[in-house]
């Protein structure tokens, strides 16, 4: 017994460590994309880039909606983490085109592997056709390419992106709804994002709106207390909280100020669960 202790207790050891040490690598190597849909591939002609699409449903709706990109070289296949990245969609309604609010990624650095992007697509594939173009900058290299492709945007059941053009100051501006995106009972996150249409082809995040906001059960006559008015937090995102004190078709009536002037009070987001 001492002579097989000792012959092979290392060994045994050696064993336990190593499929110790294996199961620790494999339980930090996390998949960022394993919980999205890949859209689409391509390659970033002129950047040596390939480009992997990812979002977080098969269906583009129109209202926000966040890209990942996963950006490998394309001779050697290695990730590559350090990048501009731009996004332009683009609606061809045949007799005339125009752009959405886009949000690019805020750094050159990847996060987690993946270059995080969002565009509001302001109306569906029904009046025309879209095109969303990746455009890659490798600042190592210098070189520039871009990926197009098609996109088909569809109309949700409730409106997640409405528009606006505010009565004190003629400006047309446009509000998608970001949260609550799994909506429940008691206190909610409440995210708008903002945007004002300076031309056809520029749709800049805007701060310089207030909002309130009263939710109500239309069908049941009743509101909810404890709620936060939504008040802006960056790059045109507004941050608030609302409260749903049942399951059922709520109403979020938005009002939308500067300063004390009214810019619109027509507004709303419906949200049923």
């Amino acid at each position: 017994m001492k002579l097989f202790s000792k012959l092979y207790l290392p060994i045994i050891l050696s064993a336990a460590f190593f499929l110790n040490a294996c199961t620790k690598d494999e339980a930090v190597t996390v998949d960022p994309t394993a919980q999205l849909i890949k859209l689409t591939e391509g390659y970033a002609t002129g950047a040596a880039t390939k480009v992997l699409v990812y979002t977080e449903s098969s269906v583009i709706n129109t209202g926000y909606t966040r890209f990942y990109l996963q950006l490998k070289d394309s001779a050697s296949g290695a990730d590559v983490t350090q990048a501009q990245v731009m996004l332009m969609p683009m609606m061809d309604m045949g007799t005339m085109k125009h752009s959405a609010p886009v949000e690019n990624p805020v750094s050159e650095k990847a996060t987690d592997g993946l270059f995080q992007a969002a565009s509001v697509f302001i109306m569906s594939s029904m009046g025309g056709s879209w095109t969303m173009t990746f455009t890659v900058r490798r600042p190592e290299s210098g070189k520039r390419g871009s990926l197009a492709i098609p996109v088909t945007v569809t109309d949700p059941a409730k409106a997640t992106v409405k528009s606006f053009t505010a009565a004190d100051d003629g400006q047309k501006y446009f509000i998608a709804l970001i949260e609550p995106a799994q909506p429940r009972i008691g206190i909610n996150d409440f995210e708008i994002g903002v945007y004002r249409k300076a031309t056809m082809m520029s749709f800049p995040a805007d701060s310089a709106l207030n909002f309130t906001i009263e939710p109500e059960m239309p069908t049941m006559g009743h509101g909810s207390p404890n709620n936060v008015n939504p008040t802006h937090a960056q790059l045109g995102h507004f941050k608030g909280k609302v409260n749903f004190t049942m399951t059922g078709f709520w109403r979020v009536h938005l009002d939308a100020l500067h300063g004390t002037a009214v810019a619109d009070t027509t507004q709303y987001f419906d949200i049923e669960f």
